[in-house]
C-alpha cells in the first residue's frame, strides 16, 4: 500500500490527519495499511479514492493511471 503513502505526503497529509477524514481512532491504523499489515475496507479505499482524487485501481496498483481505471471489461459474448 505505498501508494497511499506517496499519495498522503504529496499532499503533505499526516497519518493522524487522515485518520480522522477515514473515521478511524489514530495514525497507526493508517500506517498498518500503507504497510499492508491490515486489509484495506472497502468503504475506506472508496473515501481515499475520493480524498486523492485518483481511481481505485490507481490505489490497489492495478493501474498506473490516475484518473482510470483497469480495462478488465466483461467479454461480450455474440449468439448467433
Amino acid at each position: 500500500m505505498n501508494r497511499i503513502r506517496s499519495l498522503r505526503e504529496e499532499v503533505q497529509m499526516t497519518q493522524k490527519e487522515l485518520a480522522a477524514r477515514l473515521g478511524v481512532k489514530g495514525g497507526a491504523v493508517i500506517s498498518k495499511y500503507e504497510n499492508g499489515v491490515n486489509p484495506l475496507p472497502e468503504d475506506a479505499l472508496r473515501l481515499l479514492s475520493i480524498i486523492f482524487g485518483v481511481s481505485v485501481d490507481y490505489i490497489l496498483g492495478l493501474s498506473d493511471d490516475r484518473k482510470k481505471g483497469t480495462s478488465l471489461a466483461r467479454p461480450q459474448i455474440a449468439w448467433d
